[in-house]
C-alpha cells in the first residue's frame, strides 16, 4: 500500500483545514486507517483512527470534538477534517494504514507498517 496526503498548509488560529491520503493498492479497504503527527523536537503523536469499514472511529483527547476522520473505500481514500484549529496543531501530519488497529495506539505507531510521505499544518495565532 502506497499512501499520498495532500491539503496542508497555512491557516489562521480557529480556521479548518480537510486532509486526504490517496491509497493504491486493493487491500487499503480492508485496513485500519489513521493520522499521526509530530511537532518539530517532539514525539510523533496518534490523532485518529478508523477502522476498515468506517463504523468505528477513535480520537487523541488533545482533538477529540474538534478533528472528524472519514474515508471513502471505493476511492481508496481516508480524510481529516480539522475544525477549531490551535497554534498546537502545528505539526507534520501523516497518513498510516495497516492490518491490526491496535498498532496504531501503541507505542506511537512504530509497529504501523504503512505511511504517507507527510504534510504541514501550520496554524498562526
Amino acid at each position: 500500500v502506497q499512501l499520498v496526503e495532500s491539503g496542508g498548509g497555512l491557516v489562521q488560529a480557529g480556521g479548518s483545514l480537510r486532509l486526504s491520503c490517496a491509497a493504491s493498492g486493493h487491500t487499503f479497504s480492508s485496513y485500519t486507517a489513521g493520522w499521526f503527527r509530530q511537532a518539530p523536537g517532539k514525539e510523533r503523536e496518534f490523532v485518529a483512527a478508523i477502522t476498515w469499514s468506517g463504523s468505528n472511529t477513535y480520537y487523541a483527547d488533545s482533538v477529540n470534538g474538534r478533528f472528524t476522520i472519514s474515508r471513502d473505500n471505493a476511492k481508496n481514500t481516508q480524510y481529516l477534517q480539522m475544525n477549531s484549529l490551535k497554534p498546537e496543531d502545528t505539526a507534520v501530519y501523516y497518513c498510516a494504514a495497516d492490518p491490526f488497529l491496535e498498532r496504531f495506539t501503541t507505542a506511537q505507531g512504530a509497529y504501523v507498517d504503512y505511511w504517507g510521505q507527510g504534510t504541514q499544518v501550520t496554524v498562526s495565532s
